[in-house]
């Protein structure tokens, strides 16, 4: 009974990776498409606008936390372990791209000080593992 739940898992944890490689290659797709219309836009050539670059930066991130994902589904299917450390940097790449998408002028002040919060809980725990091992060795 185990054995057939550990393969079952093993299969659905596959599919997951395969999904989300096929998201990634979407989002660069879609990436890429946004750039080019973007650049054929009147006036032709020129550097885009403030919200045309949010735009752009959001999807680049939305990729980057996509790669970082299939990174983690990655090292739970050869090490059947989840890494504290690679979760945490997923994290902390989704709030740098909420940072960058973030319209402070129309975020309330305590938003902004929970996304401040957020973001220290973060970095400790992504720091506190590597100086607890560094110090076990």
């Amino acid at each position: 009974m185990e054995k057939s739940i550990k393969h079952f898992e093993c299969y659905v944890v596959i599919g997951l990776l395969g999904m989300m490689v096929i998201v990634v290659l979407l989002g660069t797709v879609e990436l890429g498409v946004i750039l080019v219309e973007e650049m054929l836009n009147p006036p032709r050539f020129i550097l885009l606008n403030v919200n045309e670059m949010l735009k752009v930066f959001g999807f680049f991130w939305m990729i980057l936390i996509g790669l970082e994902l299939i990174e983690v589904i990655k090292v739970y299917l050869v090490e059947e372990s989840i890494h504290v450390e690679v979760v945490f940097l997923v994290a902390i790449i989704a709030m740098t791209r909420k940072i960058i998408i973030l319209d402070v002028k129309s975020t309330a002040p305590l938003n902004l000080i929970g996304v401040a919060a957020l973001i220290m809980a973060l970095s400790v725990g992504y720091y506190t593992p590597k100086k607890v091992l560094r110090n076990k060795t």
